[in-house]
């Protein structure tokens, strides 16, 4: 199998990572947020000592070298994305505020009394929360796509959702339970078809490790963060049509998203800015930039291949385990290095423990997915998520320490 990045690579390529040069930790959390390199954080580090202003708000060289930085950020995600234009794209704080901007403004513009919003059953709380507040403000209804066991949604399933009561369809294009990939190009095409519905994506688990072009897909929104795909916290996201975006209201109101302001109202900024209020997070674009200029250096097709492998040793180890119950399908290519999983008779916060004390880190708990776990009878799970910089000897300890989980609780195997 193509390996995608030899292991000799991967252990020099760790060492452009500050924590795993320092620190034994095995991290097997990246679904929840990845590992920074030097060139990202060197990149941040440089903004604010040699090029730190208020973006936007003076004439003088450092400000303007400020705004440059930012607007250049704002160009290579558009391009690293295949938006078709930087004026697309929309800076925010992560992902879940990107879909409470889409959500809050979508239904300002769109929903009436009646009107049907569908989700599925399978969305982050952050794509379910904002559309059932907005349902309810507008007097909408909310309805859900229902997944089977392996976390499969047919999409004749969503066609016989749709009414003409219909005006937005919401979707991950990756679960961060099942790690599985939705066919959310597909999804928009139907909608489409059937009218002016308006379909979202939520690439939070999918932009980190699968290339995504929005004209391809079709949608008419993305959302997205920064922290998963290796830049820091605090800068996310949300790539909408420009038609859609000019119609849409302002989420926040304050500096820097206006043209004028009077007693009686203002002249609200063209986009993107009209959607970026007060001080934006210039260093944590500049950051986002750097990530992405990171990932393209060591080549996209490179990762996807790397985590496909790692993904097919991790499912094969885990399916050998007795007592161990694996979420989701049972090919590697519908896990994107994501395993949720629960073990008889130990909850998964004491799973989670006995990998922490093994100097292992995962996830344990419902991961921002209740009404998807309630639907499978799940109440809680463990999750171990890798990225391509996890070696093979780390998933090797992984799994033998989940060997041990069942034997270290006192039970015998």
């Amino acid at each position: 199998m193509n390996k995608g990045i030899e292991e000799q690579e991967i252990l020099q390529i760790r060492q452009d990572f500050p924590l795993f040069r320092k620190d034994p930790v095995i991290y097997l959390d990246n679904s929840a947020t990845t590992q920074k390199p030097d060139a990202v954080l060197n990149a941040v580090s440089k903004f604010y000592g040699h090029d730190n202003a208020n973006p936007f708000r003076g004439i003088y060289d450092l400000s303007e070298r400020a705004t440059e930085r930012y607007e250049a950020a704002r160009e290579t995600v558009s391009k690293f994305i295949h938006a078709e234009s930087p004026s697309e794209i929309v800076f925010t704080r992560n992902a879940s505020e990107s879909l409470n901007l889409a959500a809050n403004c979508l239904a300002e513009l769109l929903l009436q009394p009646g009107d049907e919003v569908i989700v599925t059953i399978v969305e982050h709380h952050s794509n379910f929360l904002p559309w059932l507040q907005a349902a309810k403000r507008h007097g909408a209804t909310l309805k859900f796509l229902e997944c089977d066991a392996k976390g499969e949604i047919p999409l004749e399933a969503l066609e016989e959702a749709i009414t003409d009561k219909t005006r937005l369809v919401t979707m991950t294009q990756m679960s961060n339970v099942f790690g599985r990939e939705y066919d959310v190009k597909a999804a928009a095409a139907l909608c489409h078809s059937k009218g002016d519905i308006v379909v979202i994506a939520d690439g939070s688990q999918s932009v980190p490790h699968i290339k995504v072009d929005v004209q391809d897909l079709g949608v008419d929104f993305l959302a997205f963060s920064g922290h998963k795909m290796l830049a820091p916290m605090g800068i996310g996201v949300l790539w909408g049509k420009k038609k859609w975006l000019d119609a849409m209201p302002p989420f926040l109101f304050g500096g820097e998203m206006i043209q004028s302001v009077s007693r009686e109202g203002a002249v609200y900024a063209e986009v993107p800015h009209k959607f970026e209020a007060g001080t934006v997070n210039a260093g944590g674009a500049v950051g986002l930039e750097a990530a992405i200029h990171y990932i393209e250096q060591i080549g996209f097709d490179r990762i996807r291949q790397r985590e496909e492998y790692l993904s097919t040793l991790m499912l094969e180890g885990i399916k050998k385990i007795p007592h161990v119950h694996l979420l989701g399908a049972d090919t590697p290519e519908q896990h994107h290095g994501i395993f949720s999983f629960t073990v008889d008779d130990v909850h998964p916060h004491d799973v989670s423990a006995i990998l922490a004390d093994a100097g292992i880190a995962v996830r344990a708990g419902h991961h921002c997915a209740q009404p998807l776990l309630q639907h499978l009878g799940v109440n809680a799970t463990t999750r171990a998520s890798l990225a391509f910089y996890n070696t093979e000897a780390e998933v090797e300890a992984f799994l033998k320490t989940l060997r041990e989980v069942r034997s270290q609780m006192g039970y015998a195997e």
